[in-house]
Parts: C-alpha cells; structure tokens; sequence
C-alpha cells in the first residue's frame, strides 16, 4: 500500500512539472519573421540598427553589423520584440525594437532575447551569457567597426563669439534655446541620411559620462569623418522628439563643420 501511494506521488509530481513546463513554452516570446525594404539604417556599437517596412508595418530591427544600404530588400532571420530599449552604443532609446540574428542565409544564431539586449546594451561579458546561448557572429558582409574614439580626451576650446565647450552647452542649454553656438571637438560618430540629415556625435573631453553630457549629438547635410578634429556652428534645441525613438534632450541642428 505505501509502494503504491508513493507511486502515485510521483505520477502526480511528474504531471504537475509537464504542466509547468507546457505554460513555459506557452510564455516564450514569439519569433516575428522579418523581411522587406531598408527605410533607414544605422551602425553603432558594432550592430546594424534598420528601419525596415515589414508588411504593412514599419520596424526597428537591430542585427549583428552588417553592410545595408536604404532601398535593399532584406530578408532577416526571425527576432524577438522588445520594447522601451536604449542602444548604450546609439546614445538612443526606441519604443520598440526586434533583435534578429542576421541575414536569412547567414549562419544561424541561437540568441535567447535576455542575451541580445545585454549584448546590446554593452553589458561586459553578456555574449553567450544566458542559457548557453552563442555570441552573435556578423554575416559574412559585415564591415569591420572603427577603432573606438576615447571620449575623455581633451579637445581644445574653439574661439570667438557662441563658442562653448559640450559641458557648458549642457549646463546653459535653456538659456542658449534657438540660439547659434559654436563648439569645437572630436567626430566619434556619424549616420548618414536619416530622415534627409547626417547625425553626428562630438566629444571635448568635457562633461559626465555618468550624467550623459559628455556626447553632443549634431544633424547637418556635412559629412565629416569620424575621428576628426572640427569646429562645428549651429543652432542649440532642447527636448526635441522626431518619433521613431528620436527623442534628444539638447541637440544641435543644421551645423556647418570646418577643420
């Protein structure tokens, strides 16, 4: 008799797991296929960022770096929507982003969406760091990332009328609202064509990395280098939000750059 009930324990011990395990896989995160035209595309921290029309819908896609340009038609592996992300590597927050592995006949990837967005996210040893899952690889077109620009080193100060450096435009930033300013420092990022605009990221060696006033992002039809030493002249704004997860507390639009 207590052979038996103990057989009955174990019966109903195993069925309750085999339930657990079944409303798991039911809350696993759904694969969305991915595949249609490039609207807008983006590197930063050695990942592809692309604002692909999905069907009827248009996307953020994020995939490991990888040579895209705006008109390509794109098939993607399946991703894993997540919402309310921010790109450490963009300096940017999207509502929503899908996490794909890459190319549809690239190497397949195994990535659990924890790892991606880690990984994303710039968290030190987060590849490969949940549930086993591998590190992505780039596709075989990837382009190699340029060598990191150090954001604490020293730019000197420009000269003359509205020059400031990048820490005293954030802290001035109300007063110098729809006012020309004037700042010179180092190239360390630059997208082109996004919403008909280059989008430029300059450092000084100014300001708190800490309080996010260390990088001054810039929108011009110029195209410097990354790496370069520039005076930039623009117009200072402040909360700007172009949708698509463009929201900017200060921002610096339609410069003019010079070495």
């Amino acid at each position: 008799m207590t052979r038996l009930v103990k057989l009955l324990s174990l019966l109903i011990l195993f069925a309750v797991l085999a339930a657990q395990q079944a409303g798991a896989a039911d809350t696993k995160p759904k694969a969305i296929p991915l595949s249609g035209k490039v609207l807008e595309t983006m590197d930063g921290g050695g990942y592809t960022y692309v604002n692909l029309q999905n069907g009827p819908e248009k996307v953020w896609v994020a995939i490991p770096l990888t040579k895209v340009k705006v008109g390509q038609q794109l098939s993607l592996m399946p991703g894993f929507e997540m919402k309310n992300f921010t790109s450490k590597g963009l300096n940017r927050k999207f509502d929503k982003v899908i996490f794909s592995g890459g190319l549809a006949n690239a190497e397949k990837i195994q990535m659990s969406p924890s790892a991606i967005k880690a990984v994303h996210q710039g968290v030190p040893g987060a590849q490969g760091a949940a549930q086993g899952t591998a590190a992505p690889k780039a596709a075989p077109a990837a382009a190699p990332a340029p060598a990191p620009v150090s954001k604490s080193q020293k730019v000197t100060k420009a000269k003359g009328p509205n020059a400031y450096t990048i820490a005293e435009i954030y802290a001035k930033s109300k007063k110098l609202e729809k006012k020309p300013v004037v700042v010179r420092g180092r190239v360390v990022r630059v997208s082109q064509k996004i919403m008909k605009r280059n989008w430029i990221h300059l450092v000084d060696g100014t300001g708190s990395k800490a309080k996010k006033t260390d990088d001054l992002v810039i929108t011009s039809q110029d195209l410097p280098r990354e790496g370069d030493v520039v005076t930039v002249s623009g117009t200072l704004y402040n909360n700007l939000d172009f949708g698509s997860g463009y929201r900017y507390n200060v921002l610096v639009q339609d410069a003019k750059f010079k070495k």
